[in-house]
């Protein structure tokens, strides 16, 4: 094993962006789509809430979440696998975030905004395109927003530093999560440079680990390799059994038209057994 641990693991995860909040605004001011005279200035740790969790995914999802001095809520996932129900859960997760603010007697109008970051290690996307941001707007007039609740995805795999101009931040962030590995000897100079990315990669160092926490990393990653494999077998299984299925309707389809044609029944069995045998 090299000298750095993996930054999109549970364990390493939490230790830079849940136990390090000027690491965790810097990360958020660089992705999020905040006003430039709002960025976040400081934030606190809000506890986790219990939401409900995707079967098959339970260790496959991180999630830190915090509270800026605007009052707004910020909800951090990395996400190692993707599915369908995840953009339902960070929608259900934000508007649980937004409706929790609200205390008994309150008005509405003391209600802050909520912003979901999910950094996905999966491409979900037919797009090129790795970002991805969501927010209420009017069908008729596009500039007419509801911007209380909005949700960015990140697409890792589909980022391209040489392809990408933005933020110097933004692309040292993506590089340090899709660079740094068990398999990193060597840091690229850009990412030493940054004092935020440099602190990270310390963070990431297995040195700042016990041994304890060493077999925390490894069960969590042999957890997360099980729930692939487990993916890719009911994903296999799923896809025989609807070829399967595809199959006997295509048969029932060419029975009904041989008999509508006006052939025998027995000539028309016999064809099916015959086309059958050739599908096999």
């Amino acid at each position: 094993m090299g000298r750095y641990l993996n930054p999109k693991s549970d364990l390493v995860f939490k230790k830079i962006f849940g136990e390090h909040p000027a690491l965790l605004k810097s990360f958020l001011n660089a992705f999020l789509p905040l006003p430039e005279n709002r960025l976040i200035e400081h934030i606190d740790y809000l506890p986790s809430e219990h939401v409900p969790e995707i079967p098959d995914f339970k260790s496959t999802i991180v999630d830190v979440r915090c509270r800026d001095n605007f009052g707004r809520h910020f909800i951090v996932e990395m996400q190692l696998r993707w599915s369908a129900n995840f953009m339902k859960r960070m929608l259900f997760n934000s508007a649980c975030a937004y409706m929790h603010q609200l205390k008994k007697g309150e008005e509405y109008d003391t209600l802050c905004p909520v912003y979901g970051l999910s950094i996905v290690d999966a491409a979900f996307s037919n797009e090129s395109e790795w970002f991805h941001h969501y927010r209420l707007t009017n069908t008729k007039n596009t500039e007419k927003t509801i911007d209380d609740i909005q949700l960015v995805f990140l697409e890792l795999p589909k980022f391209k530093p040489t392809t990408i101009i933005e933020k110097k931040l933004t692309i040292l962030w993506l590089r340090f999560l899709t660079e740094i590995d068990e398999d990193t000897r060597t840091v690229d100079a850009d990412l030493l440079a940054s004092p935020e990315i440099n602190e990270a990669l310390k963070y990431a160092e297995i040195a700042a680990y016990s041994p304890q926490e060493m077999r925390v990393y490894d069960a969590n990653w042999d957890a997360v390799s099980t729930e692939k494999t487990l993916m890719s077998d009911n994903f296999r299984a799923g896809k025989a059994e609807g070829k399967a299925e595809g199959k006997a309707e295509g048969l029932k389809e060419v029975a009904r038209n041989l008999l509508i044609a006006g052939f025998d029944v027995a000539i028309v069995n016999q064809i099916k057994e015959a086309l059958s045998e050739l599908g096999e």
